[in-house]
This record gives structure tokens, C-alpha cells and sequence, in this order.
């Protein structure tokens, strides 16, 4: 990284990241033995520290370095990567100002949705005609009948709302969802007896359909499958999910988890974004991804299922609160913090990060990681409809090497390529956006969408991060480009630095570099053979793991 990029250390302030470090902050980091009280920097970040050093050296360095502080097996305990890491997300953008609309079997107001401000708009319970629901402001402190009943099914509906758009209150930030500022309305479909039904989740779905407009949902994530139905026969879901898609709402529905060939509604519905797995191994490099065991079909006018896939085991979520496990949880830290021998074993059992989140699997968290995409698409152009949305998901999703593309669908979800391509749609087709970096005859061209910059260069190695670098001009409003440039065959990693300040990794390219500094540069592979030139076919050239078109 440049020598400019320097971090913050003013007296009350965490001298990594320069929020406030309260004592009560530092206080509730008495479980981290290896804490310094006097080092000036917030638990995030220290956390954060741990990840980069996993990120930079492997399993093997973080153990040898630190196993005398942190005496836990990383798969047992920290080494869950927080999602919008691993996802390569665009920091920029959270999903504000979109509403998520989650059907699940039932749902705890966590404070990671309701701290500091409520973002619950409304909650209803759809397994009886008609649907009830409650609605909230931000400033409301939302109740609903037995909300703190501590019920096991509550577990699963918290989860995916958390995974999806959870702000990571109580980590400090650090394991939040990448929708953590979108709104959220919840919706109940388990009814008394503890069944989830065709009947309740089409009910959600219709009343979704009639309040939707005036709550202001865009998407719908569905976590939940109702009840068989032969894979030719229409269903009243699928009917439900193409009349949501036909008003302007995304639909999304996890495809399930036994690796069979079987689907269920919402999973079959056509026009829904059936979302199945991915086991990351918990690292954010696209070469280690191996397909879930997951399941796929036909939807049922012979639509192959599913659409993409996403991380569906490895995912940090909540420990549901005011439960024995969420009581457990405290104690175990306490005594681990203790030397207790026998609290490491079962904080693994648990899948236990911290005391108040838990690693957990399933393609129930694969959807709403999805949906949680979705909306920060449409807060980076929200004119986006549900079709556009499915063709930028598809389009800028990474294909798993050697899977079956049955399985797989267009392939892993990629959420800040995917942002990028929404900006894009912004232009006009005179400045038509390209991937960036782009190969030509003429040289690579760099290009970024950022409508807040004033001015935009790319700093890189390949003149060891000199100013002013490579200029980019604006070619309209929002719209970043670089004349092209000739680079020597090699390996490179750059970033932008918008209006001399501000540092941001390219949102268009997938291949990333810790940058030693807490972030990710972005890398880019010149090919020794005639880099300057395109295949004779006028197809794809590799730019490390970027596939560029021409």
C-alpha cells in the first residue's frame, strides 16, 4: 500500500478504525485473552488483526503466532471469515433504504436488527386467514405475540433475518450481514402444530403481494419449503413467486439440503431465485470452493434449479439470546478465559465464535445471503427490475471449476462484481461500461462507477504506488475510465484512491490481495505471450482469475 495510507490514534478512539472506544466497549472484550487494554484499538479490529493474519500467512502462521492467546482450534471457534469479507463485498453499499421481506417458521427481534435504531417495519403471522401483523417505526421497540418466548423454532427465522441484514451490533460490526442497513419485514409461517404449509407460505406470499407496495418490499427471501407436489403439476407458490416477480419484487428460496434431485415450493417456482450451496472451506479464494451438498431438479416447467449457488456452511449467525445456549455460551468464555480444558470442547461442539454468534449451515443461509445481494443492488440503482437483477447475479457469478453445472447453476454469487454490473446500467450505451481491468490491442484500461468522487486514480506496484499514478477521466456522471496502458508481462496489485483520501479495491474484479493493512488490493496477471493482444477469436483472455471480454 502507498505510504500515505495511514491509520487513526486520537485518545478515546480505536486507533485502527477511529470510532469511539468506550470503556464499556473495552469492558465487554474481557472474553479475548489475549486483549490489551491499553492498545487503543476496538474489538473489531482486533479481530480483525486475527483475520488478516489467516488471511495473509494460513492456518499453520495464526496457530504458531498466537495459539498461546487464542488456544482454540480455528475451525472450532474464530476462524469463521465475517461474510462480506469472504464475499469480496462492495464496502460502499448496505442496502439502505431497501426492505427485505423474510418468510421463515418464526423470528426473535436480535439487537442486531434493532440497535441502535429498529429497522423491523412489521412483522405478521401468516398460518391462518386472515394474515395478523404488526407494524413498527424506527424509533419502536417492536413486540409481537410471544417474541420473547425463547422458542426453538424462533432460532431459524432469526438466523436468516441476521445473515441477510444484520449490522453486527453485538461484534461490533464485524459479523454483519452485507444488507445491514436495509429495512425488514418478518413473516411467520409455522403454525401451532409446528408444520410449515404450501397454504401458510402462499398466504405469506399474497399478502406480501397486497402490502408490499406500501412497506416498500423489493425482495423476498424465502428459507423455508412447503409440501411435495409432483415436479409437472403447477402450484399455487410458484403461481404466488411469478405474481411477485410480474409487480417488481426479486424472489429468492433456498433449495434445500439433502443432495437429492427433489425440489419443494418455493424451490420449484420458476421465476424465484433458488439459491443452492458452496463450502468456501472458510477462506475467501474463489480456487478452494466445492460444491455443497445441496439440491437441484427441474422447477416445474423445466427450468434447471438452481439458479446459483452461495456459502452455506461456515456462515456467522446469532446465538439466539435469553436461551440455555445463549446462557451457555457466556459461562464457556468465562471459563475459557480461565484455562478451563473442558469449555474449548464444548464451545466446538456448539460452533461457538464468540459468545454471541455461531457458525451454521444450510442453503437456509445461502438465500438470504443472496437476498441480501439483491438489495444492494437496487441501492446502487434501484431502477433494476427482477428479471435485470436475476441477469446480473447470473452474469457476474464465478463458475466452481470441475462441479456440474446442474448443480451449480450460472455458479457462485459474487456480490461486488454484481454491484458493479448494476452500476453499469446506469449509463448510457454511448459510455457504455467494460470490465475492469480490460484487455484491448490498445492496452488495460481501468474504469470504476463512484458518483461521489471529484477525481479517481489507480495507484499500483508496477511503479511502486508513485503519484499521481493512472488518471482516470469522467466519462459521464459516475462513470470512471483510464486511457489504456501498457503493463510487462507480470503480476500486479493496485487500487483506487478517490479524491486523494479515500482507498477502494477494484468492485469489478474478483482477484484480491491482502494488502498487510486490515484490506484487499486488487491483482492483476499480465500474460507473458502477446498480453496485448486479444484471441483471434475475439473471445476471452485471463487477467489472473477475471475473465475479460471483448
Amino acid at each position: 500500500m502507498p505510504e500515505n495510507y495511514q491509520s487513526t490514534n486520537t485518545p478515546g478512539r480505536c486507533s485502527v478504525c477511529g470510532e469511539s472506544a468506550s470503556k464499556a466497549l473495552l469492558a465487554e472484550a474481557k472474553w479475548y485473552p489475549y486483549w490489551d487494554r491499553e492498545d487503543g484499538a476496538c474489538p473489531a479490529c482486533v479481530q480483525q488483526n486475527l483475520l488478516r493474519t489467516l488471511l495473509t500467512k494460513g492456518d499453520a502462521a495464526l496457530h504458531e503466532a498466537i495459539q498461546t492467546v487464542w488456544p482454540l482450534d480455528a475451525e472450532a471457534a474464530f476462524g469463521v471469515l465475517p461474510t462480506r469479507l469472504r464475499l469480496h463485498a462492495d464496502p460502499r453499499f448496505s442496502g439502505k433504504g431497501v426492505t427485505i421481506a423474510l418468510v421463515d417458521a418464526g423470528f426473535y427481534p436480535h439487537p442486531d436488527l434493532v440497535q441502535p435504531r429498529n429497522r423491523i417495519r412489521a412483522w405478521a403471522d401468516a398460518t391462518h386467514d386472515p394474515v395478523s401483523a404488526f407494524r413498527f417505526e424506527p424509533e419502536d421497540t417492536p413486540t409481537w405475540p410471544d417474541r420473547d418466548g425463547t422458542r426453538d423454532w424462533q432460532w431459524h427465522g432469526t438466523m436468516t433475518s441476521t445473515v441477510a441484514a444484520g449490522n453486527g451490533f453485538l461484534s461490533h460490526g464485524l459479523y454483519s450481514g452485507l444488507a445491514h442497513a436495509a429495512e425488514l419485514v418478518l413473516i411467520q409461517v409455522r403454525d401451532s402444530g409446528g408444520h410449515i404449509s404450501s397454504a401458510s407460505i402462499h398466504r405469506a406470499l399474497d399478502w406480501i403481494l397486497k402490502c408490499g407496495p406500501e412497506l416498500g418490499i423489493r425482495i423476498v427471501s424465502l428459507s423455508v419449503s412447503g409440501d411435495p407436489v409432483s415436479p409437472l403439476a403447477g402450484n399455487t407458490v410458484d403461481e404466488a413467486v411469478a405474481a411477485l416477480v410480474q409487480a417488481g419484487v426479486s424472489v429468492v428460496a433456498a433449495s434445500g439440503n439433502d443432495g437429492q434431485r427433489t425440489l419443494l415450493p418455493p424451490a420449484t417456482a420458476p421465476r424465484a431465485l433458488t439459491v443452492g450451496g458452496i463450502d468456501d472451506k472458510n477462506t475467501f479464494s474463489h480456487d478452494e470452493i466445492a460444491l455443497w451438498h445441496s439440491n437441484y431438479g427441474s422447477a416445474s416447467n423445466e427450468v434447471p434449479k438452481p439458479d446459483l449457488v452461495a456459502p452455506s456452511i461456515w456462515v456467522a449467525a446469532p446465538v439466539l439470546p435469553n436461551t440455555s445456549v445463549a446462557e451457555e455460551a457466556r459461562d464457556l468464555f468465562v471459563r475459557r478465559k480461565q484455562r478451563d480444558p473442558v469449555a474449548n470442547g464444548r464451545i466446538a461442539d456448539l460452533k461457538l465464535i464468540t459468545p454471541h454468534y455461531q457458525h451454521v449451515e444450510g442453503t437456509s443461509f445461502a438465500a438470504p445471503i443472496v437476498a441480501s445481494c439483491i438489495a444492494c443492488l437496487l441501492e446502487a440503482n434501484p431502477a433494476l427490475s427482477p428479471l435485470l437483477v436475476r441477469d446480473v447475479l447470473k452474469d457476474t457469478a464465478h463458475v466452481i471449476p470441475g462441479a456440474d453445472r446442474e448443480r451449480q447453476g450460472a455458479g457462485a454469487v459474487a456480490p461486488g462484481q454484481a454491484v458493479a454490473r448494476a452500476l453499469a446500467e446506469r449509463h448510457s450505451r454511448d459510455a457504455s461500461p467494460k470490465d475492469s481491468p480490460r484487455l484491448s490491442p490498445e492496452g488495460i484500461t481501468f474504469s470504476l462507477h463512484e458518483h461521489a468522487a471529484s477525481s479517481v486514480q489507480v495507484l499500483g506496484s508496477w511503479d511502486d504506488w508513485r503519484t499521481p499514478g493512472i488518471v482516470a477521466t469522467s466519462v459521464e456522471p459516475g462513470y470512471w475510465r483510464t486511457l489504456p496502458v501498457h503493463l510487462s508481462a507480470g503480476r500486479y496489485t493496485y487500487k483506487f484512491l478517490l479524491d486523494g483520501q479515500r482507498w477502494l479495491d477494484d468492485p469489478n474484479n474478483p482477484r484480491k490481495a491482502p494488502d498487510s493493512l486490515g484490506g484487499l488490493n486488487s491483482a492483476v496477471v499480465v500474460p507473458e505471450d502477446d498480453h496485448s493482444r486479444l484471441s483471434e477469436d475475439g473471445g476471452l483472455l485471463s487477467i489472473g482469475t477475471t475473465q475479460i471480454r471483448s
